[in-house]
């Protein structure tokens, strides 16, 4: 037997696991395991275990995902999230949509400081769902909104995908964060105009609200957005302009998240242990996946694997637009059946040797890798922010929300084809920081 086909079966022993609902970590690395000890023996298995283990466990890099996610958690105690909705909802409140857009925008800007797509979800799951209800919103569109919300977590810096995606591929995570503003951007605007557009062709969706704000109130509510703003230029601003690396940025993030907090008087010491010990989880759960999916790719790389199938992909001569589009289409196809972060880590090994041969920048590759994510992580049947709100928001049906999501798919496609055609957008910050 081939050790292609080796490869092959151990990918399918790997689906099969994963649609039994193993966990993803054992689902990657069970099949590499008896691949590795069918192809090259025991001594080699346990040599490349201990290596790839120990290498990649005190990797330098991997710090910054436990310090991002603690930015996030400490935030979340601070209780900024719901002051944030009610800034963006005071500002909106003259817009016959504004509590859609405001829901999005205080996504948007949550996101510079959560990394986290479903920690954004279930934060303004709680806080948007009920206000939205209460005015008297369509259901579909008040889930659709807060799940595409969400996923701006993970495409606004700082993102723990991107993170990983700069482990797994040997780039610079200070360049894939600042690749991630500008796209980010563009997406929380298409996403608005999405609301935007739905309402006027449907009004019946949003109700007339004629809430009188004064500007007073308005420019109050403002102080809530000056912390995460003045996160946001102290992380990824010092980063940018050279003064620390990704690694120094997380540290010094979660120092001054923990400072903000303290002066917030929000933080006790049960509270302060709350959010270290949903760190620790969300830390081990993502260093499980990231260990285990260097040990897959071990496996992959002596089956070859990779790249045979790029060889025969790159042998139809197929223009590289129609390579590009077959590589979406596989995503959004996957997106439905696996998690998204499952779907990225088994794929990337694989579609990686194509990207380099069709001659794609790696750092701009990485934004559209995230923006394929977001996408699987509101489609059904498996979209992970879907059942994260209706977790959050039990007035909502998952049928409901699912209907809304489908919604905002469109405006991520739209973006994909933009950076498509004019990659300088997610290029130009990276390519200019000092």
């Amino acid at each position: 037997m081939s050790v292609e086909i080796i490869g092959l079966l151990g990918i399918l022993l790997m689906f099969i696991l994963m649609f039994l609902k193993v966990p993803i970590a054992i689902s990657m690395v069970v099949p590499a395991i008896f691949g590795i000890i069918y192809l090259k023996g025991w001594n080699t298995l346990a040599a490349a275990v201990e290596t790839i283990t120990w290498d990649h466990s005190f990797s330098y890099t991997l710090s910054t995902i436990p310090m991002f996610v603690l930015m996030g958690e400490l935030l979340y105690i601070c209780g900024i999230s719901t002051e944030l909705f009610n800034t963006f909802r005071l500002w909106l409140s003259r817009l016959k949509d504004g509590l859609g857009m405001a829901t999005i925008g205080s996504s948007a800007v949550f996101a510079a400081a959560s990394g986290s797509s479903l920690a954004n979800t279930a934060t303004m799951g709680v806080i948007a769902s009920k206000e939205m209800l209460n005015a008297g919103y369509n259901k579909s569109l008040t889930g659709g909104t807060i799940v595409a919300g969400g996923t701006l977590g993970v495409l606004i810096p700082p993102s723990t995908l991107f993170i990983l995606y700069g482990m797994m591929t040997e780039q610079s995570i200070g360049q894939l964060l600042v690749a991630g503003i500008i796209p980010g951007i563009m997406l929380m605007g298409l996403y608005m105009l999405t609301v935007y557009i739905a309402v006027m062709i449907k009004p019946d969706l949003a109700p007339v609200i004629n809430a009188k704000v004064t500007w007073k109130e308005r420019f109050v509510s403002l102080k809530s957005t000056i912390w995460i703003l003045l996160l946001f230029a102290i992380v990824i601003g010092g980063m940018y302009i050279g003064w620390f690396n990704p690694t120094e940025a997380a540290g010094i993030g979660a120092f001054c998240t923990f400072i903000i907090a303290l002066l917030r008087k929000k933080l006790t010491v049960q509270l302060f242990i709350q959010a270290l010990s949903s760190t620790l989880k969300t830390t081990g759960f993502l260093f499980a996946i990231i260990i285990m999916a260097f040990i897959l790719n071990y496996f992959l790389t002596i089956t070859r694997l990779p790249m045979v199938l790029a060889d025969i992909l790159n042998g139809l001569s197929l223009p590289p637009f129609l390579l590009f589009a077959i590589i979406i289409l596989m995503y959004i196809l996957l997106g439905m059946v696996m998690d998204a972060l499952a779907m990225v880590v088994v794929t990337l090994p694989i579609i990686l040797p194509l990207i380099h041969l069709m001659g794609l920048d790696l750092i701009w590759f990485g934004v559209i890798i995230v923006l394929v994510m977001e996408m699987a992580m509101i489609t059904p049947p498996v979209g992970m922010n879907c059942f994260v709100l209706k977790g959050a928001a039990p007035d909502l049906s998952l049928e409901q929300i699912f209907k809304g999501a489908a919604l905002f798919i469109l405006p991520i496609i739209v973006l994909i084809v933009i950076l498509y055609l004019f990659p300088n957008i997610a290029l130009y910050l990276p390519s200019n920081m000092y």
